[in-house]
């Protein structure tokens, strides 16, 4: 299914009459809060920590807390997605580099090879990775505090220009395609030479979903909070950037969405 959807994201980006017009006001929205003021110097900040100095530090984090805690098939199945996602997303954009439309901005600001975003797809694979190797009674905090990072991280290069937000799409479902894969492989692996960890099962529907509902009510919160300290410039800045908050909504929910199934996924 993530495949299918990747396939139909890049077509209808690039094919789409509509949707390539859609991608283009969700950049402009994003691109004309770039003010050089906090938002910009906030932005690059997030952006930095997947470059590869920083991300590789960052990496080493769930591989280690897999191999502490006695899992090597699972420190295994968090590289596995580390290095197929960021790899599989470098391979991709050149092979569909392809001149983005322009033609409601008025310049190009992107560079040809930018779908999928290696941003979104490092930001979201760190976090489904670290999903994978947590104990099962902190994946739900786990995976809301990831989605919450991936998401943060694509609004800040979104922000910046580098992409458009279905290039974000893209790297989100090449990260979530390899969790899933190295999933399968855990379980396939776990069905020929058993190996229980003590401690590991998940919780309820209910113990699950709580972080990830408590992450979506907090955004809500500040948005809230935002609009009620600047009630004018908000509604005027949403009136003429509507396309912006469709879209910013929508990048929210596929990152809660695809890190939700996830940890679903390997509740038990």
């Amino acid at each position: 299914m993530c495949v299918v959807l990747l396939a139909t994201t890049w077509f209808a980006a690039f094919h789409v009459g509509i949707f390539r017009n859609a991608d283009q006001s969700i950049f402009s929205g994003f691109y004309d809060l770039n003010v050089h003021g906090p938002i910009d110097w906030l932005a690059w900040h997030l952006t930095e920590l997947c470059d590869p100095s920083p991300y590789l530090i960052l990496v080493a984090i769930p591989i280690v807390v897999a191999l502490a805690s006695g899992r090597p098939r699972v420190a295994l199945a968090v590289a596995v997605i580390l290095l197929g996602a960021n790899v599989t997303t470098q391979v991709l954009k050149p092979l569909l580099a392809e001149h983005r439309a322009a033609s409601l901005l008025g310049f190009t600001p992107v560079e040809s090879a930018s779908w999928p975003s290696g941003h979104a797809t490092a930001a979201m694979s760190l976090a489904l990775a670290c999903v994978i190797a947590a104990p099962a009674r902190l994946r739900p905090v786990v995976g809301a505090l990831g989605s919450l990072f991936a998401v943060a991280v694509s609004y800040s290069f979104l922000t910046l220009g580098w992409h458009y937000p279905s290039d974000v799409i893209g790297g989100f479902l090449v990260a979530t395609t390899w969790a899933l894969l190295a999933i399968a492989g855990l379980r396939a692996a776990e069905s020929r030479r058993p190996w229980a960890v003590p401690g590991m099962s998940g919780g309820s529907i209910a113990e699950t979903l709580g972080p990830l509902g408590a992450t979506l009510a907090g955004a809500v919160l500040l948005a809230a909070l935002v609009l009620l300290t600047r009630p004018h410039q908000v509604v005027s800045y949403a009136h003429a950037h509507e396309a912006f908050v469709v879209g910013a909504a929508a990048i929210a929910a596929c990152g809660v969405a695809l890190s939700t199934a996830i940890v679903l996924t390997v509740r038990r």
